[in-house]
């Protein structure tokens, strides 16, 4: 591992004689710095001896897209001026189909999962309520903290605060539920309830919210601000058809994400007995009238009386993942986000390969400039777990499960899907190389104890 100086490359004598008297000279400063780099990179030893571990359970064959690796930071991340443009923005060639016009979104913007390329857009960065949409980037910020199968007994104080209307996976204080459990009340059903539990568990809703801010920034997001981690509506609460394609894209590059977002049912803990809880997205689900979208891998939809229909959609077809964001279509009911989504992914599978990127989700190289909006997130301090395997499609349940609050079958929820009814609105070197050396350290420490635990059971 080498540590770059940031005053740039500075000459260095190569003689020998030079280079004993530098260390006959060093001061007791850097000859302790020398030792704290020392000991950094063994630390790294240690987390590269573990990392294989980490992925040779059956999480790592867990389906996920594979995305281009990350150029070096050199300050010429592809300039996306063209998106920042109003209307919209397609680079067609001679031939090549143009975007559909009767789509009638407020916002959105069609993607390449696997290289980052914007093929089209429309306002992609135009600031809007994301509505449940935003549960995306509570799951990629959240989602290492705790392995799915920990368990947590839930308080009725985590249940307070949770806005009126809001959508419910059905969480009951009192309930023991696996860590997965939860993660399935999120996507399945986008249960604020849920997502407050998980927040508490996670230093509160302020905490997490903070956090979700700073996961932003570092994707490269800078139209999301974040006031409330479950996307309920709150005055400046707002993201983009840009970011939550970033924050999409992220998604599905973790199996664990991946899994959960194209679950299209699950079993969900009950007072005497599991009930069914069922995906809430119907391009996945092909429910309400609306027909299934054939490849779709998921990923999230939302509702709220201010924010509108919201939904960010991804399909897989002959080896290519295409990403579809829709904000507040301006037409129709409630199907019409999804067959203004189901529109754009069948044009941006005619037109790939015949239209010149417009545009990159991949982040600017420089790092984000400074916004006061952003909170300054505290201590992330969780760690990194390796994500669980994929879970057996759920066997039938008995018939009559007790009544669950979700989308189809309740009027009058609120944030989460895109068929809620919610009318509320609520209102230094030395650092650094100690945090890399205990990061590397835990890594590899938890590898290695992963490695002991399937050797004692046997399992692979």
């Amino acid at each position: 591992m080498t540590l770059g100086s940031p005053s740039g490359t500075t000459a260095v004598p190569r003689s020998a004689a030079s280079g004993t008297a530098a260390r006959r000279t060093a001061s007791p400063a850097a000859a302790a710095r020398a030792l704290r780099v020392r000991a950094l990179a063994a630390c790294c030893a240690l987390c590269l001896a573990g990392a294989p571990l980490l992925g040779s359970g059956p999480a790592a064959r867990a389906e996920a897209v594979a995305l281009d690796a990350p150029a070096a930071n050199s300050g010429d991340a592809p300039a996306d001026d063209a998106l920042r443009g109003p209307g919209v923005q397609v680079g067609t060639r001679s031939g090549a189909p143009a975007p559909p016009a009767a789509v009638s979104a407020l916002s959105w913007l069609v993607a390449d999962a696997r290289t980052g390329d914007v093929l089209a857009a429309r306002d992609a960065h135009r600031e809007l309520p994301p509505a449940s949409t935003l549960k995306t980037l509570f799951a990629l910020t959240l989602l290492p903290a705790f392995p799915a199968a920990v368990r947590h007994t839930v308080t009725p104080r985590e249940l307070a605060g949770i806005g009126p209307g809001s959508s419910l996976a059905g969480v009951a204080a009192g309930r023991t539920y696996r860590v997965s459990d939860l993660w399935n009340g999120v996507f399945l059903s986008s249960g604020n309830d849920a997502v407050r539990v998980l927040s508490a568990m996670n230093g509160g809703p302020a905490a997490v919210s903070a956090r979700m801010q700073a996961t932003a920034r570092a994707l490269g997001a800078r139209d999301t601000h974040v006031l409330s981690p479950d996307g309920y509506d709150a005055p400046g609460q707002v993201s983009s058809a840009y970011d939550l394609a970033v924050f999409a894209r992220a998604g599905l590059a973790d199996p664990e994400f991946a899994r959960y977002a194209a679950t299209v049912r699950a079993r969900f803990p009950g007072g005497g007995r599991p009930y069914e809880i069922q995906n809430t997205n119907r391009l996945l689900t092909g429910v309400g009238g609306v027909a299934p979208y054939p490849g779709l891998v998921g990923v999230k939809n939302g509702y709220t009386s201010h924010a509108g229909h919201t939904l960010v959609a991804a399909a897989r077809r002959k080896g290519r993942t295409l990403i579809v964001t829709v904000l507040n279509p301006r037409k129709g009911g409630g199907s019409t986000v999804y067959e203004e989504a189901r529109a754009l992914l069948d044009w941006g599978f005619a037109a790939a390969g015949h239209v010149d990127p417009v545009g990159s989700l991949e982040p600017r190289r420089g790092g984000p400039p400074a916004d006061a909006r952003v909170p300054t997130p505290g201590p992330l301090g969780a760690p990194a777990f390796p994500p669980v395997a994929p879970a057996r499609p759920p066997a039938p349940l008995p018939s009559g499960p007790p009544a669950v609050p979700s989308a189809d079958a309740a009027a009058g929820t609120g944030d989460g899907d895109s068929d809620s009814r919610d009318r509320s609105a609520v209102t230094g070197t030395d650092g650094v190389i100690a945090g890399l050396g205990l990061g590397c350290l835990g890594a590899g420490v938890v590898a290695l104890a992963l490695r002991a635990r399937r050797a004692r059971s046997g399992r692979d």
